[in-house]
């Protein structure tokens, strides 16, 4: 057995920031094998556990071994309609992987030998999208109900294809005008290149999903009048969209971003490709990204790429309160952004920015930290250190802290409960919130999390509205 992980190959570190042309190639299908071959087939798979969704990793990693390509294909698709997506975006190395027999007991993440599930899923699924062309699917509808999923990110994606393939008409309604949520404006090229995810969602419009753009559900329409319309259901997968910031002096400085106008300005409207497309945003000669998580790395390389793009000497910092081990992103997005040139600054903790007399940002001021007792996330907390700080020169601050609920919708629905937080409240066996025939999924519920861990809320949600709509004939 080849107990060293096989790696799919990279863009060079130096040449790919000058474009946003994907980072990481997919497995050639000699190193697929190798890689499966690796899979020692546990008697008792653990890594299973640590898929969200329940994909049956164990076979269809056999699967490959046996070159039956079509068979692990289908095997992936029964628990998740989008390999290729997730087999490029999952925290593997926080979830399947983790869970691999060759990742030692009280590891934070993954080992670097456990199998490397998310780029065999991508193989996979890669391979469906060029030889599986076309796709027939014999669906026959149980009856005539129908649903309406709001939302077209990962979590309303999931429950539309979950319900399409029980039989159930399903409409969705999408805010903006790309379907996607946060896989259309919020991950760039380079990770997940629009083509893909578009050929993952023409799947779903194969099922017979229909998909409505622009459509602001709570100020076009209410819950009570998709009810009156002839839904049976309603699934709210609404995302969290509205950005938290650092309520710091400074804060409301021109060309200080929250990392959701910033990734939405580059990838939703394609200001990467100015002038092609008419899309400002700048990218001055030093960006500060705040933050320390997924959307953080993103906007980093994202800054770092629009410079040199523009014939700007790359300077792009990371202001991260605690140390590299505490970071919530993805070991391989801090790994790439090293590469690329980041210069990650830890233990510092912005205070306030500083702006010139035209009202732009000129300066971040910031304190040293070091690490104290843990916080209710198991973390331990920042503590900032008296007489540390310090000035940095900073044209352009990008605030990745995290998002909160977006409250459009809930607003105007005062039987929605929430919690504390402003997140729906659900029941988290059936995914049901406070309103009958009402479900909500993903970072809505419970705050930011993953893309799969988005889908498995989901898939419970669908699987509740199967079983109310058909009672005993759900087929789940």
């Amino acid at each position: 057995m080849k107990k060293v992980p096989v790696s799919p190959q990279e863009l060079d570190s130096k040449s790919r920031i000058n474009s946003f042309d994907e980072v990481v190639s997919c497995y050639t299908e000699e190193e697929a094998l190798l890689e499966a071959k690796r899979c020692i087939q546990c008697k008792n798979p653990a890594c299973i556990s640590g898929c969200p969704v329940g994909i049956d990793i164990k076979k269809f990693i056999a699967q490959i071994t046996e070159k039956d390509y079509k068979a692990a294909y289908l095997t992936i698709r029964e628990k998740n309609n989008f390999p290729s997506m997730c087999g490029r975006v999952c925290p593997a190395e926080y979830q399947c992987r983790k869970a691999c027999v060759f990742t030692k007991k009280g590891e934070p993440f993954a080992s670097l030998n456990a199998i490397n599930i998310h780029f065999l899923e991508r193989f996979v699924g890669d391979w469906g999208i060029k030889n599986i062309k076309n796709q027939k699917f014999n669906i026959k509808n149980q009856n005539e109900k129908r649903v309406a999923v709001v939302g077209s990110g990962p979590a309303g994606l999931c429950c539309a294809g979950e319900l399409a393939k029980a039989g159930i008409k399903v409409t969705i309604f999408e805010g903006l005008h790309k379907t996607g949520g946060v896989l259309s404006y919020g991950i760039p090229p380079f990770r997940l290149p629009q083509d893909t995810l578009h050929v993952e969602i023409e799947y779903l419009k194969n099922l017979g999903v229909e998909i409505i753009p622009n459509f602001l559900v709570g100020k076009m329409k209410t819950l009570d009048e998709f009810f009156a319309d002839g839904f049976s259901a309603i699934f709210l997968g609404l995302g969290a969209g509205t950005p938290s910031f650092m309520n710091i002096p400074g804060e409301n400085l021109c060309n200080v971003y929250s990392a959701n106008e910033f990734l939405t300005r580059v990838n939703l409207m394609s200001a990467y490709k100015f002038p092609e497309y008419q899309t400002p945003v700048n990218v001055g000669g030093s960006v500060v990204v705040i933050g320390g998580g997924n959307t953080a790395m993103d906007a980093a390389r994202t800054g770092l790429r629009l410079q040199k793009m523009n014939g700007i000497k790359p300077n792009v910092k990371i202001y991260y309160r605690r140390t590299e081990v505490e970071m919530p992103a993805r070991r391989l997005e801090i790994h790439h952004a090293k590469e690329e040139g980041v210069d990650f600054n830890l233990l510092t903790q912005p205070v306030a920015f500083t702006g010139d007399q035209e009202g732009r940002v000129v300066s971040i001021k910031s304190l040293r930290c070091e690490l104290g007792e843990p916080d209710a996330s198991g973390r331990r907390r920042p503590v900032a250190i008296k007489g540390s700080e310090f000035e940095s020169p900073c044209e352009v601050a990008i605030v990745a802290i995290g998002l909160r609920a977006n409250e459009l919708l809930t607003k105007v629905t005062p039987s929605i409960k929430l919690d504390k937080w402003g997140d729906i409240a659900v029941n988290t066996e059936t995914m049901e919130t406070s309103v009958k025939n009402v479900y909500a999924g993903g970072d809505i519920v419970g705050g930011e999390g993953t893309v799969i861990e988005a889908m498995g809320m989901a898939k419970t949600a669908a699987r509740s509205i199967v079983k109310t709509l058909f009672e005993k004939k759900s087929h789940y």
